[in-house]
C-alpha cells in the first residue's frame, strides 16, 4: 500500500483507541501511567498533613477554644471529629483512590451528581484567590522582619496618628499603666491597617482605591512560588511537602518553648484551658466545634480526593485517615499553647486582662503576635520565624487547591491537556493572580473578608451533604463498602456505615440550618458592608449550590426515555466506572473496561496475573456475594 493511499485513512490517536482496536497488543498497557503517581512512600501522607494543617490551626482554633469554654471545648471538638471529621475524610480518600480520578471525573460513580464536582471547583477557585493574598501579607511581614528594629515597634512614623501609643510607657507604683488604653492604638495595629493595607485610602468596598504596588509584587511572588512547586504536578509538590509539612512543627516547638518560658505565660495558658462546662449546654459551642473540624480537615474542597487519586490501588488510606485527622487536632491544641503563652506574657507587660489582647484571624497574626514579638529580646529573629512558619503552613494548603483544579480539568480532557499540564497550570496561576489584584488595593481587605465569609460557607456544606447522600443512598452503601473491601481487603465497620448513612449528613444539615438562621452580615472592625456587597456574597454561596441542580439537568437531558427512566439511567454508574488499571479490576468490574470482554472474568484474571493473592481472595469472596445477591433478587 503506498503512502498516498494510507493518507486517506482516518488515523485514531492512541489515547482514543480501545485496547481491542489496537490489534493484538498486550492488554497490560498501563493506562493511568500518563496521569502520574506519587513517587515516594511518604508523599501522600505528608501532602495530606500539609493540606489539613493550615493557617486556621494557628489563628482560628486557639481563639475558638478560648471563647467556647476553654478546655471544655475539647469535648465537642473530639466528638465532632469522630462523627463528621474522620468518616467524611475516609469517604473522600476512598472515592479518589478507588477511581484514580479528580473531583469532576469521579462522578462517573453517578453522573447525575456531577454538578457537585463543579461546585467543589468553584469553591476551591474562590478560596485559592484570597488564600494566596494572605500568603502575600505573610511574605510582606517576612521581608519587613529582616531589619535590626521591627518597623511596628515605635510610633512616630509617617503612617502613625496621634492616637498611637507604645503600650510600654512609664508605670505607677502598682505597675499599672496610668492611661486609659481604650482610646489609643498600638503601633503594630497602625502598621497593619495604615501602612500594609493603607485602608484609609479607601471609602469602603465600593471604592477600593489604588493598587498598592508592594502588595501587588508580594502577591506575584506568592503565585510564582506556588507555580514552581506544582509545575510537575504531584511529582514536584510531593517533594516540596517534605519541607513545608514538617518545618512548621520545628518552628512551632521553638515558639512554644520560648512562649512557656516567658513571665506571665501561665496566665495565658490558664485562660486558654480552664474548662467552663456550662458552655456545653449551648448549641453554639457544638456548632463551632463542628465548623472548626469541617474547615480544618478541608473535607469537600476536593483536595483529599485529588491527592488520593494519585495513590496506588492498595495504599492503606484507613491508617492514613487516623494519622492525619488526629495529627491535625493535636497540632491545633499545641498551637494554642504557643499563642496563649505569648498572650499571657503580653497581658502582664501591658497590665490588661488576657481577653483584651486575644484576637482571632488576621488580627492575631498581623497585629497582636507581631506586637508581642517587639517585647522580646532578638525580636526580628522571632518575628521572622513566626512568619516563616505561617508561610510554610499556608503554602501546602494552596498547592492542594491548585492541584485540585488542574487535576479536575485535565481528567476531563486528558487527551488535550495532560501533555500540556505545566502550561495549563501556568495559565490558571496567571488568571487567578489577575483576579486577585482587587485584593491588593487600599480597600482590598474588605473584598478579602467578603470572599472569606461567603465563598466556602453554606455552599460547601451543601456539596458535602450531596456527596455523602449520593454515595451512600444512590450508589449504595453496600456497593461502596464492597469497593473498599476490594481495595483495602476489609469492609468498613458499623461505625463508618452509621456515620455515612445518618450521623454525618444529619450533623452537616444541622450546621447548615444553624448558619442560615444565625446569619449575620459581614463586618470588618467598625465597617459595615453595604447591602449590595451582602447580596454579592450570598450569590457567591448560592452559585455553588446551583451547580448541583444544573448538573442534574444536563445529565437528564443526555439520556433517553421518560423522565423517570432518564433519572434512573443518569444515577447509575458509567460503564467504565471502577479502578483505572486492568489488574485491579476484579469481581464485577472485570468486563467493564473496553476490550476486556471475557467469558470467565476471574479465571482469565488469574491466568494473566499469576496466582491468587490476598486481594484476589477478596475478589473471589466479592464475586460470591454478588452471585448470592443476584440469586436472591431473582427469587
Amino acid at each position: 500500500m503506498s503512502n498516498s493511499q494510507t493518507g486517506h485513512l482516518p488515523v485514531t490517536p492512541d489515547l482514543l483507541m480501545t485496547p481491542s482496536d489496537q490489534g493484538d497488543v498486550d492488554l497490560d498497557v498501563d493506562f493511568a501511567a500518563d496521569r502520574g503517581n506519587w513517587t515516594g512512600k511518604l508523599d501522600f501522607l505528608l501532602s495530606c498533613i500539609g493540606y489539613c494543617v493550615g493557617l486556621g490551626n494557628v489563628w482560628r482554633f486557639p481563639y475558638r477554644a478560648y471563647t467556647n469554654g476553654g478546655g471544655a471545648f475539647l469535648v465537642p471538638y473530639f466528638l465532632m471529629l469522630a462523627i463528621c471529621g474522620i468518616p467524611l475524610f475516609f469517604l473522600e480518600l476512598s472515592l479518589g483512590q478507588f477511581s484514580s480520578l479528580g473531583p469532576l471525573a469521579v462522578w462517573k460513580i453517578s453522573p447525575l451528581f456531577k454538578g457537585a464536582g463543579a461546585a467543589m471547583l468553584l469553591i476551591v477557585g474562590l478560596v485559592a484567590i484570597y488564600y494566596n493574598m494572605i500568603i502575600a501579607y505573610v511574605l510582606f511581614y517576612l521581608f519587613a522582619s529582616l531589619t535590626s528594629n521591627l518597623p511596628w515597634e515605635h510610633c512616630g512614623n509617617w503612617w502613625n496618628t496621634e492616637r498611637c501609643l507604645e503600650h510600654r510607657g512609664p508605670r505607677d507604683s502598682n505597675g499599672v499603666l496610668p492611661l486609659n488604653l481604650s482610646s489609643t492604638v498600638s503601633p503594630s495595629e497602625e502598621y497593619w491597617s495604615r501602612y500594609v493595607l493603607h485602608i484609609q485610602g479607601s471609602q469602603g468596598i465600593g471604592q477600593p482605591g489604588e493598587i498598592r504596588w508592594n502588595l501587588c509584587l508580594c502577591l506575584l511572588l506568592a503565585w510564582v512560588i506556588v507555580f514552581l512547586c506544582i509545575l510537575k504536578g504531584v511529582k514536584s509538590s510531593g517533594k516540596v511537602v517534605y519541607f513545608t509539612a514538617t518545618f512548621p512543627y520545628l518552628i512551632l516547638l521553638m515558639l512554644l518553648v520560648r512562649g512557656v518560658t516567658l513571665p506571665g505565660a501561665w496566665k495565658g495558658i490558664q485562660f486558654y484551658l480552664t474548662p467552663q462546662f456550662h458552655h456545653l449546654l449551648s448549641s453554639k459551642v457544638w456548632i463551632e466545634a463542628a465548623l472548626q473540624i469541617f474547615y480544618s480537615l478541608g473535607v469537600g474542597f476536593g483536595g483529599l480526593l485529588t491527592f488520593a487519586s494519585y495513590n496506588t490501588f492498595h495504599q492503606n488510606i484507613y491508617r492514613d485517615t487516623f494519622i492525619v485527622t488526629l495529627g491535625n487536632a493535636i497540632t491545633s491544641i499545641l498551637a494554642g499553647f504557643a499563642i496563649f503563652s505569648v498572650l499571657g506574657y503580653m497581658s502582664q507587660e501591658l497590665g490588661v486582662p488576657v481577653d483584651q489582647v486575644a484576637k482571632a484571624g488576621p488580627g492575631l497574626a498581623f497585629v497582636v503576635y507581631p506586637q508581642a514579638m517587639t517585647m522580646l529580646p532578638l525580636s526580628p529573629f522571632w518575628s521572622f520565624l513566626f512568619f516563616f512558619m505561617l508561610l510554610t503552613l499556608g503554602l501546602d494548603s494552596q498547592f492542594a487547591f491548585l492541584e485540585t483544579i488542574v487535576t479536575a480539568v485535565t481528567d476531563e480532557f486528558p487527551y488535550y491537556l495532560r501533555p500540556k499540564k505545566a502550561v495549563f497550570s501556568g495559565l490558571i496561576c496567571v488568571a487567578m493572580y489577575l483576579m486577585g489584584l482587587i485584593l491588593t488595593t487600599d480597600g482590598g481587605m474588605y473584598w478579602l473578608v467578603l470572599l472569606d465569609d461567603y465563598s466556602a460557607s453554606f455552599g460547601l456544606m451543601v456539596v458535602v451533604i450531596t456527596t455523602c447522600l449520593a454515595v451512600t443512598r444512590v450508589y449504595g452503601i453496600q456497593r461502596f463498602c464492597r469497593d473498599i473491601h476490594m481495595m483495602l481487603g476489609f469492609k468498613p465497620g458499623l461505625y463508618f456505615r452509621a456515620c455515612w448513612l445518618f450521623l454525618s449528613p444529619a450533623t452537616l444539615l444541622a450546621l447548615l440550618v444553624y448558619s442560615i438562621v444565625k446569619y449575620q452580615p459581614s463586618e470588618y472592625g467598625s465597617y459595615r458592608f453595604p447591602a449590595w456587597a451582602e447580596l454579592l456574597g450570598i450569590l457567591m454561596g448560592l452559585l455553588s449550590c446551583l451547580m448541583i441542580p444544573a448538573g442534574m439537568l444536563v445529565a437528564v437531558l443526555r439520556e433517553e426515555g421518560s423522565l423517570w427512566e432518564r433519572l434512573q439511567q443518569a444515577s447509575r454508574p458509567a460503564m467504565d466506572w471502577g479502578p483505572s488499571l486492568e489488574e485491579n479490576r476484579t469481581g464485577m468490574y472485570v468486563a467493564t473496561l473496553a476490550g476486556s470482554q471475557s467469558p470467565k472474568p476471574l479465571m482469565v484474571h488469574m491466568r494473566k496475573y499469576g496466582g491468587i493473592t490476598s486481594f484476589e481472595n477478596t475478589a473471589i469472596e466479592v464475586d460470591r456475594e454478588i452471585a448470592e445477591e443476584e440469586e436472591e433478587s431473582m427469587m
